[in-house]
């Protein structure tokens, strides 16, 4: 399976979004992780909402689909853009972002997240588990968003700054 890397190979802009993108997402994920290592049940939920709701608007907005960016372009761009969004499926690009929105969308990693509920009441190497899912979860569903990104970007035919 191609990362997000991978799939920008051939365009340095694309590469540079990734990267930009991609040094976001490990400090959330990291944030993610401490989160998820605490004992206090629904923490870890309401703190992966609250940075997934701020992590894929930044994303967006490093490849040039923010609502804003979009809402700029000229009228056959924009139609292009709201195209391949809709052909590569993501509810996530190009509108507003919302926590429940976040929460719908993180039900591709819904077994990540019961994982690492049911870890954490193991004392101590449970917390372990807990954080190492948590981190990894949120790195998935970051990467997985770029991955959206970049498809909707090439097939849009945008070129980022």
């Amino acid at each position: 399976m191609p990362t997000a890397l991978h799939l920008a190979a051939d365009d340095a802009a694309l590469q540079a979004a990734v990267q930009r993108s991609r040094k976001l997402l490990h400090k959330r994920a990291l944030l993610a992780a401490v989160a998820s290592a605490m004992p206090v049940p629904g923490l870890d939920w309401a703190v992966d909402a609250a940075l997934l709701s701020r992590l894929i608007p930044a994303i967006n907005k490093e490849f040039g689909l923010a609502p804003e960016q979009i809402d700029q372009l000229d009228p056959g761009k924009r139609e292009q853009v709201q195209k391949a969004v809709a052909m590569v499926g993501s509810v996530l690009i190009g509108s507003f972002v919302s926590r429940d929105l976040v929460l719908k969308a993180a039900s591709k990693i819904g077994t990540r997240i019961a994982t690492k509920q049911l870890a954490r009441f193991v004392p101590l190497a449970g917390q372990i588990v807990a954080a190492s899912v948590g981190y990894a979860a949120i790195r998935y569903f970051g990467e997985e968003h770029m991955k959206d990104c970049i498809r909707v970007a090439r097939q849009a035919q945008l070129r980022l700054n």
